[in-house]
């Protein structure tokens, strides 16, 4: 970042001198306002709620522009990149701060692929939760638990043990849901296979069976990869702001990535997709494409306690580039299994077109999100609605790891230690104290 032309001027109504702080401008985006050291020149502390206006760390991994519905990967369009590439490759996008060229990409490939299994004891573990956990708290516990079966690269300060960790991470993700989904279903669980891609590897953990092969369909392969690459990273969300916040303690990445997870699982976060296609159903339950009209109107009506799920985002106010791309990918996977006439996509396309048409909809900019379609194309494959979020986790796992190094990389960072506006009872004596 560097200093700006001008300086913001803090003045008080109270007759209390007025302060100047510096501004700084970054490479695109928003200038920011260093408050740093507002609570020692004034004794005042900012009030943001949600962090709507505050900027907790400067990146140079991934940009969002909300009003143009933008998102860069290290400067890269998204739609390049689901286009023009894979996930691994973005992978190393996003750790090392280029592209890989052919020799690089090989390599990086190779030592992924190398690393997919994980140790033989985590079956045990696994076993121990009840087999109709819900996937995200077995994921959290399994992720968790690396950090006991891999702890030779658990030094966040060490540079060698965060490079490891993060191969590993990326590397065994995969293996981890697919575990936690054939264990849910009783089936055994089917080890990597290093010569399939990391997507096509994942489907024949997900869906093949000992008793016979399994050949991987490229087209489900495309559409899984460009999930993948969508959700790779999402800049400063609230499970990359836990992940920086918890390992500001210092604490092991499998920890941090973990606690990343954990707060994934959120139905207003991770769970989004999972609750859109829980609202088609629900559409449908009502009476199908004949009651979306009727649905739109107590979405409307603020009193219905009714919400429009996948419409909408905290940052994009206008069309996430993410739901053009997976609306493509969407079409492609219903065509290819020949689910054109599935009734839950028409209900979604009769949806959007009522959201995009109507004014209600439109001046609030509710366009459509990622997770709109997102849900759509990983039922159609087959992967379960409960594991929606587990996949999420698996592809979000690399933006974690690239913003928790870019943090201990950091000179300026320091543990997290948010302050608040407190509204409690002022100091109180117990009875008989003095």
């Amino acid at each position: 970042m560097k200093l700006a032309d001008n300086k913001a001027t803090l003045s008080f109504s109270n007759g209390s001198p007025s302060i100047e702080m510096p501004v700084y401008s970054g490479s695109i985006g928003p200038d920011v306002i260093d408050i740093r050291k507002l609570y020692g020149q004034t004794g005042m502390f900012t009030y943001d709620p949600g962090f709507l206006s505050t900027a907790s760390c400067q990146s140079a991994i991934t940009f969002i522009d909300g009003d143009k519905g933008e998102l860069l990967y290290r400067g890269y369009p998204i739609e390049q990149l689901a286009n023009h590439g894979d996930y691994l490759d973005t992978c190393y996008l996003l750790l090392k701060g280029e592209l890989p060229d052919a020799k690089q990409s090989t390599d990086f490939h190779k030592l992924v692929n190398n690393h997919t299994m994980v140790n033989e004891q985590m079956q045990f573990f696994l076993r121990c939760f009840r087999r109709d956990a819900h996937p995200m708290a077995v994921m959290t516990g399994l992720v968790g638990a690396l950090s006991a079966f891999y702890h030779d690269s658990t030094d966040i300060n060490n540079p060698e043990h965060r490079e490891i960790s993060a191969i590993r991470l990326i590397a065994k993700l995969p293996t981890l849901v697919a575990m936690s989904y054939k264990y849910g279903v009783g089936q055994p669980f089917m080890y990597p296979q290093n010569s399939l891609s990391y997507s096509g590897n994942f489907l024949r953990m997900m869906f093949g069976v000992p008793c016979e092969d399994y050949v991987v369909n490229p087209v489900l392969e495309r559409a899984l990869d460009r999930i993948f690459i969508l959700h790779a990273d999402h800049e400063q969300n609230a499970s990359t702001s836990t992940v920086r916040l918890c390992g500001s303690s210092g604490t092991n990445p499998f920890a941090a990535v973990a606690a990343g997870v954990a707060c994934l699982w959120g139905p207003a976060h991770g769970g989004a997709n999972e609750a859109c296609l829980k609202m088609l159903d629900d559409i449908q339950k009502m009476g199908g494409i004949s009651k979306v009209g009727e649905f739109m109107e107590q979405v409307k009506d603020k009193n219905s306690g009714v919400k429009l799920m996948g419409f909408g985002h905290r940052v994009y106010k206008n069309y996430d580039p993410r739901a053009k791309l997976m609306q493509e990918t969407c079409n492609e996977v219903l065509a290819e299994l020949g689910l054109e006439n599935d009734p839950l996509f028409k209900l979604a396309k009769q949806v959007e077109k009522i959201a995009l048409e109507d004014d209600y909809f439109v001046s609030r900019k509710l366009y459509p999100n990622v997770d709109f379609y997102s849900g759509i194309v990983q039922r159609a494959i087959g992967i379960p609605v409960n594991l929606f979020t587990g996949v999420f986790a698996l592809a979000r796992t690399v933006g974690w790891i690239a913003q928790l190094n870019e943090m201990i990389g950091d000179p300026e960072y320091k543990i997290g230690r948010p302050r608040q506006l407190f509204t409690g009872s002022p100091r109180l004596n117990v009875p008989g104290a003095k």
